[in-house]
């Protein structure tokens, strides 16, 4: 196994999901990880990057012991900063930040193996390493800065090789898992029967809940237990108000479909819209959206546990998830709450997770394995909040059902245009904004409608869909014509970073 030290890097989840896809087992640790709480599996260890400086006063660092162990470890960005500083390094502030692709010129290098003499990597720092400890050698060279060192078992970069605009950051992985040893411990093969298994093993004869969205995480977390417990386990799906249009009878059907026995499902949008009354803060109707849906879901477990005498709660928590609330890192800066929290304590159920050590990726092709649809599978992220956070501002009925028509048309322009499966994310907001328009000879002031779509491998970055402009034609027409409220769309370019997927 390879340990990936979290010091805040947006970039840590990415890490590990690359070294799983070139068949190492990785796992996220927080940074102060003791010495002696390491795994005795552990093979490697890769610092990741972070926001901070190794000079700041409160930056996070590492048990220096660890640079004594024989294990090899691998400095990315920041953690290239502190493997440098811890050994007597000299690291200052660049004249410049350096952010996105740079050109490198390689040196000879266990870790750099198979690179170009010059590589095209991504940066995205303000500090650099100006000078090297005896016994330590350069083997990346940015101008005069030090792109790349090694010293027996330890490795420091400081572009980063995990994302895809390094050109060869595969191989630098690759190598690094040839150099700890870490290869073929990730094995994909046989995970469906070890997991129903493990189910009916813990479950026995118990009844199970389990709350579904027709998200892939809760899909796919169901279709296990279903396969594995069958008439045990019951389905509950919410209905917020805030789902997109037909949402409700389409997960329904979907449940039916895979012939579940046990699919409930509950309406509880007057509650979503009064609570959300006069509510424009993003982090506030997140937090309100994510308690009142825990609220419910209490109300409904208790009443299920007392008739079914359910003793399991089954969430579709993947690995990501796990991680941030276990905090694995308290040095990342905080973008926006996370709409996952944790059910109460007082429901007293034992809680399974299935899917807590799979990536949205892996998720999705366990779900292919069990059987289930391609057009299930491969749905568009939609985020917990749902709606709620694409109507920028005060949620009203007028606004949600503008946006809902609106989005429909644009997801289904999208389906009739074989443009869906090659976008990541696509999905229409609307901002409280009126402009005026001019509908026949009448003049109109209504509703601005921002059209996202961006392609991505993981959601960590994203680049905006170049989606044929006789597309965003059709899509923009209908949307004016066919939605009331609505005389202006505008299509978004922007990346991220510097911006989110979502609005807010």
């Amino acid at each position: 196994m390879i340990l990936v030290l979290d010091f805040g890097s947006q970039y840590t989840h990415l890490i590990t999901r690359k070294l799983r896809e070139l068949g190492a087992n990785a796992q996220i640790f927080p940074s102060n990880l003791n010495p002696s709480q390491i795994p005795p599996q552990t093979k490697g260890i890769i610092l990741s990057g972070g926001p901070s400086s190794v000079y700041d006063h409160s930056s996070p660092s590492f048990n220096k012991k660890l640079l004594n162990l024989n294990t090899p470890i691998l400095g990315i960005c920041y953690g290239h900063q502190l493997i440098a500083h811890l050994s007597g390094a000299e690291v200052k502030p660049g004249k410049v930040r350096e952010y996105g692709k740079k050109e490198i010129k390689i040196k000879k290098s266990k870790l750099l193996e198979g690179l170009n003499p010059s590589e095209t990597v991504w940066y995205s720092h303000s500090d650099d390493v100006t000078s090297l400890p005896k016994g330590f050698k350069v083997t990346a060279l940015s101008g005069q800065t030090i792109a790349g060192f090694e010293n027996g078992h330890l490795f420091g970069v400081q572009f980063h090789p995990e994302v895809n605009h390094t050109q060869n950051g595969q191989k630098v992985l690759k190598n690094f898992i040839k150099i700890s040893s870490s290869q073929n411990t990730w094995n994909k093969k046989d995970q469906i029967q070890t997991l129903i298994n493990e189910i009916k093993d813990e479950v026995k004869d118990e009844n199970v809940l389990i709350g579904v969205s027709g998200g892939v995480d809760s899909l796919v977390a169901s279709a296990l237990l279903n396969k594995a417990i069958q008439n045990n386990l019951y389905c509950v799906f919410i209905d917020t108000g805030l789902m997109r249009k037909g949402e409700a009878s389409e997960v329904a059907q979907i449940y039916k479909e895979l012939n579940f026995k046990h699919f409930l499902s509950f309406d509880a949008s007057a509650n979503f819209f009064k609570a959300l009354k006069n509510i424009t803060d993003p982090e506030q109707k997140r937090k309100i959206i994510g308690h009142l849906f825990i609220k419910t879901f209490e109300k409904i477990s208790k009443l299920l546990k007392k008739d079914k005498k359910i003793k399991f709660l089954a969430q579709g928590t993947i690995y990501p998830d796990r991680i941030e609330s276990a905090s694995s890192s308290v040095n990342a800066q905080k973008i926006k709450s996370h709409h996952n929290l944790t059910l109460p304590d007082k429901l007293n159920l034992k809680i399974l997770e299935p899917l807590k050590d799979f990536y949205k990726d892996e998720v999705r092709s366990l779900g292919k394995k069990l059987g289930l649809s391609k057009s299930f599978l491969e749905r568009h992220p939609f985020p917990g909040p749902g709606l709620g956070i694409r109507i920028l501002g005060e949620i009203t009925k007028d606004r949600l059902n503008i946006l809902k028509e609106a989005d429909a048309i644009y997801i289904e322009q999208l389906k009739k245009q074989n443009l869906y499966n090659s976008i990541w994310q696509a999905f229409a907001a609307l901002i409280p904004v009126k402009t005026v328009g001019v509908m026949g000879d009448n003049r109109t002031y209504e509703y601005i409608i921002t059209l996202r779509a961006v392609t991505s491998d993981n959601g960590m970055t994203a680049d905006w869909a170049k989606i044929p402009n006789l597309a965003l034609e059709k899509i923009s027409s209908r949307i004016v014509n066919e939605v009331r409220g609505v005389n202006r769309v505008v299509y978004d370019i922007t990346q991220k970073p510097p911006s989110t997927i979502e609005y807010e």
